[in-house]
């Protein structure tokens, strides 16, 4: 049995280069799953990939992937304006953050 509290998970939100477009996710592995965005597999269909959107802007850390999940829903439900502030909390400027993770 999952001792509860003992993994790590991210709520994630990208962009794009002119920060037109928002694409929440969860991950275990933050660094790994920005990896993939920034370099897909050829001919993918993934939406990252069509609208180049591999840019970190917003994360929240988590130790329990039901809590995790239940955050990603919640934002994904938001409209762009809550969002929008969401991210401002955290980074006002809306730096690419990809390096420092």
């Amino acid at each position: 049995m999952k001792t509860k509290g003992t993994h790590n998970y991210y709520v994630y939100i990208l962009t794009n280069k002119i920060k037109t477009v928002l694409y929440v996710e969860v991950t275990n592995n933050l660094k790994e799953r920005l990896y993939f965005h920034e370099n897909p597999e050829a001919n993918t269909k993934a939406f990252t990939a069509r609208y180049k959107v591999w840019f970190l802007i917003y994360y929240e850390h988590f130790f329990d992937i039901e809590d995790a999940i239940k955050r990603e829903k919640q934002i994904k439900g938001w409209r762009r304006d809550k969002k929008d502030a969401l991210i401002n909390t955290l980074n006002k400027e809306w730096k690419f953050l990809n390096k420092e993770i």
